[in-house]
Parts: structure tokens; C-alpha cells; sequence
């Protein structure tokens, strides 16, 4: 009797550990998907990455020529910012 319980409960649970692997939580369809999931992710990640750089580069590119307007502003039009006073020196 006992010789035939041991590969009877062996039998149980290798179709247990197979279930698992092909139907439970970590299965070897669902694990795919995930990686799946994962792939479309990272490239996500990569466009909305290179989005954010040209917006930073465009922004830094505003606030320079934002400075360069200003710049030449006051040289060549003597223009100044509100509560300033223009002070011209003669050489």
C-alpha cells in the first residue's frame, strides 16, 4: 500500500507544479505578457525622453534669445525696465 501512495502523491504534485507553471500567477503566458507590457513601457519612456530634451532645448533657446533682445535693446535703443534709471556717460 505504501508503495503505491509515494508516486501517487508525487504524480499530484508534478501535475500541481506544471498547472502552475502553465495556468498560475507566474505563468509562462503571463510572464510574456508582462514583458510585453514592459517592452511598450521603456519605448514610451524613450519618446516622451526625447520630447522632454527638444522641450528643454527649446526653452533654453527662448530664454537666451530672450536675453539677446533685451541686450540689444538697451544698447542700440536705450530702452530700460520699469524702476530703472538711464544713466548715459560721455567720453
Amino acid at each position: 500500500m505504501r508503495h503505491q501512495l509515494v508516486p501517487a502523491a508525487l504524480v499530484a504534485l508534478l501535475i500541481i507544479l506544471h498547472a502552475q507553471l502553465w495556468f498560475g500567477r507566474g505563468s509562462l503566458p503571463n510572464v510574456a505578457k508582462l514583458q510585453s507590457q514592459v517592452d511598450k513601457q521603456k519605448q514610451s519612456n524613450t519618446l516622451a525622453s526625447v520630447v522632454n530634451e527638444r522641450l528643454t532645448a527649446e526653452i533654453q533657446d527662448l530664454q537666451d534669445g530672450l536675453e539677446m533682445v533685451e541686450e540689444r535693446a538697451r544698447s542700440e535703443l536705450g530702452m530700460v525696465r520699469t524702476n530703472e534709471i538711464y544713466v548715459q556717460v560721455a567720453r
